[in-house]
């Protein structure tokens, strides 16, 4: 066993992922759907399908193959790979073909999920200075970013598109513009299980810089904008993965390109603005499908970025999120506020991108790759007093950073022209 686990640290080949509608090892369309939802059958010529093989020898092989682990059950040795850290997963797939069917199916990572064991990456886009498009994943258990493969390449100089999570381990990119095509309706999802890209339906409309949110594992997206004679959109619609299929809901009052949305108490909150560039806001019931106008303290005090974690609401109170407000919905109020007793200022690179949640705790996610995790579990102890505690900083790119290094960093950040637009967790 020793010998085995030194090989897997030896074989540091990463995987290459592959941007084609289906995993060529899948066949029929209903293999496909049981692999990822919303993949199609890929219909790229250099694929060609194996004949059927007999039950008969389906089961002579599954007598004949080598164990996953020599002198063990299959059992006891899949509950051995599932310990497996996760950065170690693309060097499992190197070892024999049977490893790398497992780590490449659904029934691995379930398993992972189901006891515990599974782990969350938080996953970045970034423009760079050529408006090119690049991600990159964190590791918070060895607190390390690492490159991943390019994006789409119609998604590799976008603009306003969007992007969501969808069942813990699907993230999707959707609509945008792209500089040829001009306003899109294409949506593609990158599976963290197998790390490669595929294609969903596309979307109702064109559209670009639109809002959007996950509610119920469903894909909401409404309002922006869309190339033509009415710029400003007022229509809405949702993706729902189990039907692999869009479907139009009840259209804004008003065309909006909103700028912050925030998913709380069941309702989805937009804020943005209309066609004669007036700030406006909705909210959307999706058990009513009704949209209505709405002013309350909510909306007026919501600021970018925002989170629902935990049935609360936060927000931002600084431009480097260095304190934190609380929604009080009993009292209608922004009421609360944490505080790390240390700033950073207001120089880009330390501008809050994202607030996500990350293993149970806020994390604020800044725009030079910075972290911050924020421990929230009992807000009410929560106060200005007491919360310089329940900070825990990561160092950008797991350095530690001197006070001279933050103070050129500041300097250099007032003139920065790569930045992060968009923040996920994935979880696998």
């Amino acid at each position: 066993m020793t010998d085995l686990f030194l090989l897997f640290h030896m074989i540091m080949v990463e995987s290459v992922s592959c941007y084609c509608r289906v995993d060529g090892g899948l066949k029929t369309v209903v293999n496909a759907r049981k692999f990822v939802p919303g993949a199609r059958l890929c219909m790229q010529p250099d694929v060609k399908p194996n004949k059927r093989k007999s039950r008969t020898s389906r089961k002579e092989r599954c007598r004949t193959q080598a164990p996953l682990l020599p002198g063990l059950p299959d059992d006891l040795a899949i509950s051995c790979l599932m310990r497996v850290p996760r950065v170690e997963h693309p060097n499992l797939r190197l070892v024999c073909k049977r490893w790398s069917r497992l780590l490449s199916g659904n029934y691995y990572y379930t398993l992972r999920k189901k006891f515990g064991m599974a782990e969350e990456w938080v996953y970045v886009f970034k423009r760079d200075r050529d408006q090119k498009i690049s991600w990159h994943a964190f590791d918070p258990v060895h607190q390390l970013w690492k490159s991943l493969p390019p994006v789409p390449p119609e998604y590799s100089e976008a603009v306003g598109f969007g992007c969501a999570v969808l069942s813990g381990c699907y993230l999707y990119l959707f609509g945008g513009k792209g500089s040829v095509r001009g306003s899109m309706r294409r949506v593609v999802f990158y599976n963290t299980r197998t790390n490669k890209w595929h294609r969903a339906p596309d979307m109702l409309r064109k559209r670009h810089f639109f809002g959007s949110c996950v509610i119920t594992n469903c894909l909401y997206v409404a309002g922006g904008e869309c190339e033509g004679i009415q710029r400003t959109l007022r229509s809405a619609e949702v993706y729902n993965p189990n039907r692999n299929r869009w479907s139009c809901i009840t259209e804004m009052s008003i065309g909006m390109v909103p700028f912050i949305g925030v998913v709380y108490d069941g309702k989805w909150f937009l804020k943005g603005f209309d066609s004669h560039r007036q700030i406006v806001s909705e909210v959307y019931l999706p058990t009513s499908n009704m949209w209505s106008t709405t002013g309350n303290e909510l909306v007026a005090g919501l600021r970018n970025p925002s989170i629902s974690f935990n049935g609360r609401l936060y927000s931002v109170d600084c431009r480097d999120a260095c304190k934190l407000r609380v929604y009080d919905g009993d009292k209608g109020l922004w009421t609360r506020f944490m505080d790390s007793r240390r700033h950073l200022g207001s120089s880009r690179s330390f501008e809050a991108v994202a607030l996500v949640s990350l293993d149970g705790k806020i994390c604020v996610i800044r725009n030079n790759m910075g972290i911050t995790l924020v421990d929230v579990c009992d807000p009410t102890t929560v106060i200005e007093i007491d919360s310089a505690r329940m900070w825990e900083t990561f160092a950008r790119k797991g350095q530690h950073r001197s006070f001279m290094a933050n103070l050129w960093s500041t300097i250099v950040g007032r003139h920065l022209k790569t930045h992060i637009i968009h923040c996920q967790v994935l979880q696998v």
